[in-house]
């Protein structure tokens, strides 16, 4: 997958927006006012950074060398992915845990906003 197959699936998602908070490279996507999904635009090989559940976290780092803890986060619930040579559907799962992830932890104001809003 490349970067704009990442960004148009994630932008299919229900009150996802997009910034650069942190430099013009780091592409930060939000469910309402949390990331799920940083990707930088620059480097190659390509990479994101995803949340995951902790015990997938561990399988998924045993199981492929393109995973590891993410760099400058919670290496428990996040993970750097390099995306060359992963499937597309474990990419598009991981991208779907942390959007769902994120998503369950909004308030519940924020969600039935999202949910009625988009």
């Amino acid at each position: 997958m490349d970067a704009n197959e990442i960004l148009d699936y994630c932008l299919t998602k229900k009150g996802v927006t997009e910034s650069f908070p942190f430099d013009n490279e780091t592409l930060v996507l939000k469910v309402g006012t949390k990331m799920f999904l940083l990707m930088a635009l620059e480097k190659q090989p390509l990479g994101i950074n995803v949340k995951t559940d902790p015990e997938w976290s561990a399988e998924l780092r045993e199981q492929y060398p393109q995973i590891t803890g993410a760099y400058h986060m919670n290496k428990t619930h996040w993970n750097s992915v390099m995306v060359d040579g992963l499937k597309r559907d474990l990419i598009l799962k991981m991208i779907d845990q942390s959007y769902d992830l994120v998503f369950n932890s909004l308030t519940k104001k924020v969600k039935e906003n999202i949910l009625n809003h988009f």
